[in-house]
Formats: C-alpha cells, sequence, structure tokens
C-alpha cells in the first residue's frame, strides 16, 4: 500500500464499488478501504437489481460508465419490465440477480481496476485541518493521506440488529459496526440521526411447497439493462419467482406478538422505511387488509435459499416461525436466517452541496445510506457522483452536477440536499415531474455524452449511441414528410385496425399518433420504413404519439431553466438580502443552495422572496463584474 493517494474510498458497498471505479477511471490514484475483502459487493437485503424508479437509475448510472447495469446483466436470473403495458415514462427495470455472482462479478471488476488498491481494515478517524480533508487513519494507526475522501458506509455508522428483544452491534449479520468513526463524525461538527430498516428471513427452498403458488416468469426475450448489454444470451439460466400471501392466521399470531416487535415496543426509536414496511408497520398503518403478498425470490442458481419479499420483521424468531408457517407453501418451511430490524447513523444530507461535499469539511464526500437513502440503486448513484466530483476536485476542474430535468439522479441529489428527508429516501417515478423526457428507454441519449466527456465511457460507445440516434430521427423525419393518399393499400386496411378510413391525405406522423396504429402496421405497407429493433420503435413511436405533451414539458423546463443558471456565491450574507423575512433568511442560511432554482424548491421559501433574491444577485453579479473589468483596466 502507498501512504498518499488522490481519493479514498471508504466502504466496499454498491456506493463504494461506484465511487472507487469512477474515481479510479478517471486516473486518479485510489484506495478502497473495507472490512472484509469477500464481502464487498454484497446484496444484505433482497437480491434484485432495479424497480418502480430505480431501473431509470440504474441506467443512468451505466450511460455515465458505472458498474451495476452490467453486474445485472451478467448475473441476472430473472428480468422483468415493470408497468410494461402503461406509457414509457413510468416503465421500469427489474432483475433478480444471482447473488453469489452479482458480489463476485465486482470484486473480479474491482481487482483488475487500475489505479486502484484495496485495503482491508477499520477507519477509525478522518484527518482534518482548516476544514479541509487530509486523510484518514485506520483503528490500528495506520494513516493514509489524500485531498479528497468518500464515505459509504451503509448501515455500519452505529449499526444495531434487532431479532425481538436481543441486541446486537453490527452493520450487518456477522459484522462489526462502526462506532469509532460515526464519534469521530460527530466530533466534527455533524449531527447524526437515527434511521431504520429491515429484512425478512431467509428460507430453505427445499422445505417450500411450490406446487400450489403463482409463478411469475422472465420476460422473453429479457431486456438489458446496460446500453452496452447487445442482449442476455439464450443460454443464460433463468428462474421462477412464485406469489404467495398471509391471510387472517398470519396477522392474528403477529398482532398478538406486536409488543414484542422491537418497532412497537418502544426498542426502536428511529425512522423506519415507510415505502418498504415491515410486515408489523403493513398491519399498523393497513387494519382493515386482510392478505399481503409475499413474492419467493431464489438467491440464486447454486443455492437453495429464498427471499420472501413482503414480510420483512423484527419479531423474535419463534413468532417468525409461527407465522411464517401459516403462509400458503410454506406450512413446513425451515427458516435458515431470521429477518432482522437495523437502526444506523444518518448525516442529515442538507449538510452536502449538490456535489456531495460537505459544507463543513472540504473534500470530504457522503454517498449512499449515510445520506439517508434506501436501496441498492439511489446507494450507487449517490457513489458515482460523489466518486466522480472527488476526482474533478482533485484534479482542479468545475464540479459535475446533473439537473433535474436531465436525470433521476439530478433529482435525488436535489430532493436530498435542499429538502432532506426524515425517513429512508426511495426513489420513484412519481417524484420526477419531467418524466416525459427523463424515461429509460432515451437514458443513452442524456447521459452517454456525459459519460464520454469524464471519460468514464469510449469513443466506441459514444459514437454507437450517436448512430442510433441519427437513425431514429432520420426515421421521424420521414414519417413527418410522407402523406399517404386516400385509397392507398394501407387506407384500405385500416379498417381492420378498427381505425377510420382516410378521408384526406394525411402524413404517417398523424397516422402513428392514432392509439390504434402502430409503426409495424405503418411498416409493412412502406418499403421505405425499416424492419427496426423494438427499443428504436417504441423510441419513434412515443416521440411521435406524445410529441405535444414532450413539447409541453420541453418549453416548461425552459421557462424555469433560467432560474437554475443564476448561481448563488457560497459566501452570499443573506442579512445583507432586504425584505424577507426572518424564517427565509434562517432557511436559506441552513441549506445554502447553489442557484435560485435550488433555493426555489426549499420548504417555506416563497416566490416574492425568490424574486427579491433574484434582484439582490443580479445587483451582487453585476458589481462583480465591474470590478472585474476595473481591475484590468
Amino acid at each position: 500500500m502507498k501512504s498518499e493517494y488522490d481519493v479514498i474510498v471508504i466502504g466496499g458497498g454498491h456506493a463504494g464499488i461506484e465511487a472507487a471505479l469512477a474515481a479510479s477511471r478517471m486516473g486518479c490514484q485510489t484506495l478502497m478501504v473495507t472490512l472484509f475483502f469477500e464481502t464487498i459487493g454484497q446484496m444484505s437485503c433482497n437480491p434484485a437489481i432495479g424497480g418502480v424508479g430505480k431501473g431509470q437509475l440504474v441506467k443512468e448510472i451505466d450511460c455515465l460508465g458505472g458498474e451495476m447495469g452490467l453486474a445485472a446483466d451478467r448475473t441476472g436470473i430473472q428480468f422483468r419490465q415493470l408497468n410494461a403495458s402503461k406509457g414509457q415514462a413510468v416503465r421500469s427495470s427489474r432483475c433478480q440477480s444471482d447473488q453469489e455472482r452479482y458480489k463476485l462479478y465486482m470484486q473480479s471488476v474491482l481487482r483488475r481496476q487500475d489505479h486502484l488498491d484495496i485495503l482491508e481494515a477499520k477507519v477509525g478517524e478522518l484527518l482534518v485541518r482548516n476544514n479541509n480533508i487530509t486523510g484518514i487513519k485506520t483503528e490500528k494507526g495506520e494513516e493514509f493521506r489524500c485531498p479528497a475522501v468518500v464515505i459509504t458506509t451503509g448501515t455500519f455508522l452505529n449499526g444495531r440488529i434487532h431479532v425481538g428483544s436481543t441486541i446486537t452491534p453490527g452493520g450487518r449479520v456477522g459484522e462489526p459496526n462502526a462506532t469509532r468513526l460515526a464519534e469521530n463524525i460527530q466530533g466534527l461538527g455533524f449531527e447524526l440521526v437515527s434511521f431504520k430498516t429491515g429484512t425478512p428471513p431467509r428460507l430453505n427452498g427445499k422445505t417450500i411447497d411450490f406446487s400450489h403458488l403463482e409463478p411469475q416468469a422472465s420476460d422473453d426475450p429479457p431486456v438489458p439493462f446496460s446500453f452496452r448489454t447487445p442482449f442476455i444470451p439464450k443460454d443464460q439460466k433463468l428462474m421462477l419467482c412464485y406469489i404467495t400471501a398471509t391471510n387472517e392466521r398470519t396477522q392474528e399470531i403477529i398482532h398478538k406478538n406486536m409488543h414484542l416487535s422491537p418497532m412497537y415496543s418502544g426498542q426502536i426509536q428511529a425512522t423506519g422505511v415507510r415505502y418498504c414496511p415491515s410486515i408489523e408497520d403493513k398491519l399498523k398503518r393497513f387494519p382493515d387488509k386482510k392478505s399481503h403478498q409475499v413474492f419467493l425470490e431464489p438467491m440464486g442458481l447454486d443455492t437453495d435459499v429464498y427471499y420472501p419479499n413482503g414480510i420483512s420483521t423484527g419479531l423474535p424468531t419463534d413468532v417468525q416461525e409461527a407465522f411464517v408457517r401459516t403462509i400458503k407453501g410454506l406450512e413446513h418451511v425451515e427458516i435458515i436466517q431470521p429477518g432482522y430490524s437495523i437502526e444506523y447513523g444518518v448525516v442529515p444530507p442538507t449538510e452536502l452541496t449538490v456535489h456531495m461535499e460537505t459544507k463543513k469539511i472540504r473534500g470530504l464526500f457522503l454517498a449512499g445510506q449515510i445520506n439517508g437513502t434506501t436501496g441498492y440503486e439511489e446507494a450507487a448513484a449517490q457513489g458515482m457522483m460523489a466518486g466522480i466530483n472527488a476526482a474533478l476536485k482533485v484534479k482542479g476542474q468545475e464540479p459535475f452536477v446533473l439537473a433535474r430535468h436531465e436525470a433521476y439522479i439530478g433529482v435525488l441529489i436535489d430532493d436530498l440536499t435542499t429538502k432532506g428527508t426524515d425517513e429512508p429516501y426511495r426513489m420513484f417515478t412519481s417524484r420526477v415531474e419531467h418524466r416525459l423526457i427523463v424515461r429509460e428507454d432515451n437514458t443513452d441519449r442524456r447521459l452517454v455524452g456525459y459519460g464520454y466527456q469524464l471519460g468514464l465511457l469510449n469513443e466506441m460507445e459514444w459514437e454507437k449511441v450517436n448512430k442510433k440516434y441519427e437513425l431514429i430521427e432520420k426515421e421521424i423525419q420521414h414519417l413527418k414528410t410522407t402523406r399517404i393518399y386516400p385509397g392507398h393499400p394501407l387506407d384500405k386496411h385500416l379498417p381492420q385496425y378498427k381505425s377510420s378510413p382516410l378521408r384526406q391525405p394525411i402524413l404517417l406522423s398523424d397516422l402513428l399518433k392514432r392509439t390504434e396504429i402502430n409503426y409495424k402496421i405503418i411498416a409493412s405497407y412502406n418499403s421505405q420504413l425499416k424492419d427496426l429493433s423494438r427499443e428504436i420503435i417504441d423510441q419513434i413511436e412515443y416521440e411521435i404519439k406524445y410529441e405535444g405533451f414532450i413539447l409541453r414539458q420541453k418549453k416548461e423546463v425552459e421557462r424555469f431553466k433560467h432560474i437554475e443558471n443564476i448561481k448563488i456565491p457560497q459566501d452570499i450574507n443573506y442579512d445583507q438580502v432586504p425584505s424577507i423575512s426572518v424564517e427565509i433568511r434562517q432557511k436559506l442560511k441552513k441549506f445554502s443552495p447553489a442557484n435560485l432554482g435550488q433555493a426555489h424548491r426549499i420548504s417555506g421559501v416563497t416566490p416574492a422572496a425568490i424574486s427579491v433574491l433574484m434582484v439582490f444577485l443580479k445587483k451582487y453579479w453585476a458589481e462583480k463584474q465591474r470590478n472585474r473589468d476595473n481591475a484590468c483596466g
């Protein structure tokens, strides 16, 4: 090991992997410090990547040059498009991954990566001088110097595992927590709050009766996550998931033992995950619901362990066994590992700039669950951005920021840094106001250029995407400039597609806007249209069918873009801004927004205050420019 690095990443989870890979691939000498090499890339909870709103994050990570999408494609054992019957704006990809193969894939990638060293150690202290990070010290006293550190400790800061009344210090089953680092972070002036998450018991698949359960197959053909994966090979083995459900007997046992749940006995005071609640939470929140779905998900190809998605719990082991065995198909099931609740330390994400750097200590970046998020995908997205910006800082270059209208990642980071969160934050399509133009299918168009500019993607990958969209634009233009006339063969066959015959000439693009007409119907009567892939056809159809809505959303983005471009200097004195209330002044000081758009999104900051601040900033920047001109003169 060297004693000096450009970037040091603490943690080897999903955030740490993307941070370390991004920084090292950008040419920075990078050190990853993790407790155990064999747990790098561990899927601590469900063996799945993606989901509603999360699939978009995975594709964005991929199009910036990250690894999660490639790993999912290589190790996936079931692939599904969620919301497939709905519009492209809300479609999301999800896959079950082989838990062990996913982990080994990531470890192999890290092991081969240039400019990256990996150290098994426990970090006990951050080294800081004059509010600048200077390095780290391990609990054994080893010191490593660097100008940028990314902390990605997941649930390890003050982590405590709860199974009934039994409390075990730990960041994950069988692994110690990080108390000294937590104390050090607090000593540096950061607040630590407690959040809670949990996981269900792991079940022995040999003891599950699948014969009367509803099977759930993979999509055929499966759709890859990565734009660099041409297709999922036919010899890649895919597996079934199964659906079952709790019942009144299940609920009776849980209700009877609710006082033994750490969340309801008062043992845990931390805030839990609203959108991924424990089975105890579900019963409390939805008392009239008689049944809750349970998805039995295989943990891999070479194991009989199943993950019962939907019954996360912290109840005692004997109670878990009792209620699980009331569920159809699980009457004689064996629990291999009980479910548990875990509470852990979180730094309020309002402590961060939009670059993922802390406001208190320059060169210190935070990513993942330490920022109050939940989920592999949210963590990896933050890790990617933190690793990129740590590298850019070391190189003395401008930070990289994605706007809300450019990416789900932009929404995620903007929400965290301007609004904070009082519960574990989960990404949804509903959080993205511009989702008509920020979709899964056009992620490569939006972000591959950035990945190429940052040096995380090569020229061949960049050119591949350019050619794809040149083809799409060419086809759209052909549809928008080609007319067919009454009596055309397609016109004669319109009734068979339950579409009205033509009364006058019509552009093919206008014909395609009819709900019942699709590209393949038109192409079968027009030899100039190409036999294109499903992916390209979907984009052509969406761009034409939703053209009016897309244009409206783009105009909306343009209308608000000007305030996003009005930067707020970090040294601004809000006490000098006239005519704003004390409450708004305090909020602006606390959140320290980077631009007027961010200030506008802070809860409680009124449009009137934004107008006043805009006038103040115009005068401020005009004065700055005059001073520069005078200095030059």
